[in-house]
């Protein structure tokens, strides 16, 4: 029987010319975050990332604050979706630019209507895998996951996460775009598991940002 942390990304830089890179307060969060694990007690056997910039960013940050560092497994299954070409098959936004609250809602419009059609198969953005091939880049990695024992960190985003979720839950993708769309920045995701199964504990927890000092630091992009 082991433990499997799946982490989300600290925050990256939604609206720069590069999204894919922490911002200081992402890098706050998940220093954070190594913090509050070293004063439990936590260690970690095995640690897992995709190979995004903004994940390794990360795991850096946590073993930081964790106080110990060991080189991760870069696995290519646990990247995110590109959400500009998910974006394009239902619309277009600009690349870059200045981030209003007007444009995050559309932002996020657009990123839900484009999921839903990548993910029954209706359009294919460019560039990228089906959500089938996605998915099972998930799964495979969830499949070496049991293959391991002990405390494994894992490091990825919103999409990697939220489909692990429905893997183990067995729902139909689609219902996994509401779990994609809450996750925050840093944010725990908790499965015990074995040989055969994963079995989820907790969903999208912030225990290391609990308090009024904290209040700010919670963030979704």
């Amino acid at each position: 029987m082991g433990t499997l942390y799946l982490v989300r990304h600290g925050q990256a830089s939604l609206g720069a010319e590069n999204y894919d890179q922490l911002s200081p307060l992402g890098e706050r969060q998940c220093r954070r975050l190594g913090e509050y694990l070293r004063a439990r007690g936590q260690q970690f056997d095995h640690v897992i990332t995709g190979t995004l910039q903004r994940h390794l960013q990360s795991h850096d940050a946590i073993a930081q604050g964790l106080g110990s560092r060991q080189e991760p497994l870069r696995r290519p299954g646990l990247n995110e979706y590109d959400s500009a070409a998910v974006i394009a098959t239902v619309a277009t936004e600009p690349a870059h630019g200045p981030v209003t609250e007007d444009r995050y809602r559309r932002h996020m419009r657009y990123l839900r209507q484009g999921l839903e059609v990548w993910m029954n198969g209706s359009a294919q953005p460019v560039g990228m895998p089906s959500y089938r091939e996605f998915a099972a880049g998930v799964a495979k990695v969830l499949d070496e996951v049991r293959t391991m024992d002990g405390h494994i960190l894992l490091v990825s985003s919103g999409g990697p996460i939220s489909a692990a979720m429905g893997h183990v839950l067995g729902v139909e993708p689609v219902v996994t775009i509401d779990l994609n769309m809450r996750i925050r920045n840093s944010s725990v995701t908790e499965f015990t598991f074995n040989a055969k199964r994963h079995l989820l504990n907790t969903y999208n927890a912030l225990p290391h940002l609990d308090g009024a000092d904290y209040a700010d630091w919670i963030t979704y992009a």
